[in-house]
């Protein structure tokens, strides 16, 4: 036997096969190895509606805001700033101001506006709010994965589903607390706002109704920690949590866990000079429409930096932290559909699969061998080179094994030999011609490489498509068929290739075509 660069490199594939899926079929802590998905190892699947109206009621808050900051900024007096039923509306106090108001106004993309004597009201276009109701969905999207990835979940999918709709299955999660922490982390908004307090009525709160705090500009929230109390807040937050760069947990002089977050420049600046102009007065942090703390501002704050504190435990804080750092969800989400299911059904259905890859891998090995002799055990030899590598490649990149993943390595077992079954059928071919047998492998490999390329690159534009297309099952099944064809176009065409011509000297020997190809060749007398 001869050792060829293409035997080499198969015994190198092979190595790197055995080395990378060990962990992967023995489940050890050490070493990447594939993780399992939600139907193998058991988990919960979620169906998450998207409230993208409520998108365009935040965009209106932040535009009054920016507005209200802009006025006070520039010296221009306005009036009667409210953000109500998907517009922003406002008076003029001064004309000769009408210039410079005008000019920022039209800075504000997708925005119309219409002025009468003084009265002034925003709103949007119709193209600029169907944009942003698709964008709440996809930044709700990007955050519930980002959160889910800082909580330490492993692959879990979160994909849109349909139109305003988002899939999100977590592997893994097994006990009522886990499930519970995972939801509230998904569902909360973690809308972060810094309200300045109506020090003037706020006395009246407890007898106030809505409709009279709206007719002030002002709205009333309870108290996050008492939920008897009332704040009295200006309706249009000083800033909110878009102008915010971190949040991270700390402990107060009382070592209890509070959240200290940090705003950027812009929100920096509205932060210092609202503090400012404001010693004496009270500052509202509130968090998803409840007020964590009031406190008294004693002097004008720098820095762009404050601190959220409240009954937490340190899990809770730091469940805060993450959902504030990957921002706030544009658009409210809610629980449509939700389903958990359990290891042991996993377990069943791994069971089941590998019976199933069990019996179609002996199914094709009888064949391969009966059928084709020696040419066949090779064959079977590189379909189990084929498969160590499918799962060393998955377990490399942390790709996620799904039930229809199992299905896509079951069927690439027989993909794994069809290479090998045209490869030998164009050497039997050439040796019924009469050819040699040197040169009827040669020929055989040659005449089979296009139409094994074709047929596999084929094959792999529509796992690509599936993958690009598909959702979680669907994308499990695509990345096993993709890493499949590639596999198995080197083993096929490479690896075996290279194992005849190690041993051809010895198969030109022995003369025997029945015991290496399955075919019986007529001697000429």
């Amino acid at each position: 036997m001869k050792l060829n660069y293409r035997v080499v490199l198969l015994i190198i594939a092979t190595i790197i096969g055995l080395v990378f899926s060990i962990p992967s079929f023995t489940q050890s802590s050490e070493g990447k190895k594939i993780t399992l998905g939600l139907d193998l190892q058991g988990g919960l699947h979620m169906l998450l509606g998207v409230k993208t109206d409520e998108a365009v009621n935040s965009q209106m808050k932040s535009i009054a805001s920016a507005l209200k900051h802009y006025g006070e900024h520039n010296d221009i007096l306005l009036d009667a700033i409210s953000a109500q039923e998907n517009q922003v509306t406002f008076d003029l106090i001064d004309a000769d101001d009408a210039t410079a108001i005008d000019t920022y106004l039209k800075t504000l993309e997708g925005t119309i506006v219409h002025s009468s004597a003084g009265k002034y009201t925003i709103a949007m276009t119709p193209e600029a709010i169907e944009k942003l109701k698709v964008r709440a969905v996809d930044q709700a999207i990007e955050t519930i994965r980002n959160r889910l990835d800082q909580f330490g979940l492993a692959e879990p999918t979160v994909a849109r589903q349909g139109v305003d709709k988002i899939l999100v299955e977590l592997p893994g999660i097994k006990t009522p607390q886990e499930e519970q922490r995972a939801r509230e982390l998904i569902s909360r908004a973690a809308k972060l706002e810094l309200m300045a307090v109506d020090e003037d009525r706020s006395m009246r709160v407890n007898e106030m109704d809505e409709a009279e705090a709206a007719s002030y500009g002002d709205k009333i929230l309870e108290d996050a920690l008492q939920p008897q109390l009332k704040h009295l807040v200006n309706e249009i937050p000083i800033l909110d949590g878009t102008m915010l760069t971190d949040a991270h947990v700390g402990y107060d002089q009382n070592n209890r866990p509070v959240i200290n977050f940090s705003l950027n420049s812009a929100g920096a600046q509205i932060f210092g000079d609202f503090t400012g102009k404001s010693v004496g007065k009270r500052l509202a942090i509130v968090l998803d429409g409840k007020v964590y703390s009031a406190p008294v501002i004693n002097e004008r704050i720098g820095g762009g930096s404050g601190q959220i504190s409240g009954n937490y435990t340190v899990a809770e804080a730091n469940d805060l932290a993450i959902a504030l750092r990957s921002g706030a969800l544009l658009a409210p989400i809610y629980m449509m559909e939700k389903r958990s299911v359990g290891p042991s059904l996993g377990a069943d259905s791994i069971k089941a699969s590998l019976i199933a890859f069990a019996t179609g891998a002996a199914l094709v090995v009888l064949f391969m061998v009966v059928y084709y002799g020696y040419a066949g055990v090779i064959a079977t030899t590189a379909m189990v080179i084929n498969i160590l590598l499918i799962i060393a490649v998955m377990a490399m990149f942390g790709a996620t094994l799904t039930l229809p993943g199992m299905a896509g390595i079951v069927l690439t077992v027989g993909m794994a030999v069809d290479g090998n079954v045209i490869i030998n059928e164009r050497i039997r071919e050439l040796l019924r011609e009469g050819a040699k047998v040197r040169k009827a492998i040669e020929g055989g490999y040659d005449n089979a490489f296009s139409t094994l390329v074709d047929a596999n690159l084929t094959t792999l534009i529509a796992a690509v498509a599936l993958y690009m297309y598909g959702t979680g099952p669907i994308k499990g099944f695509a990345v096993t068929l993709a890493v499949g064809i590639l596999v198995s176009m080197f083993t096929a065409i490479l690896g075996t290739h290279g194992i005849f011509s190690a041993l051809i000297e010895h198969i030109e020997k022995s003369g025997n075509m029945n015991r290496w190809f399955g075919i019986r060749l007529e001697r000429k007398e």
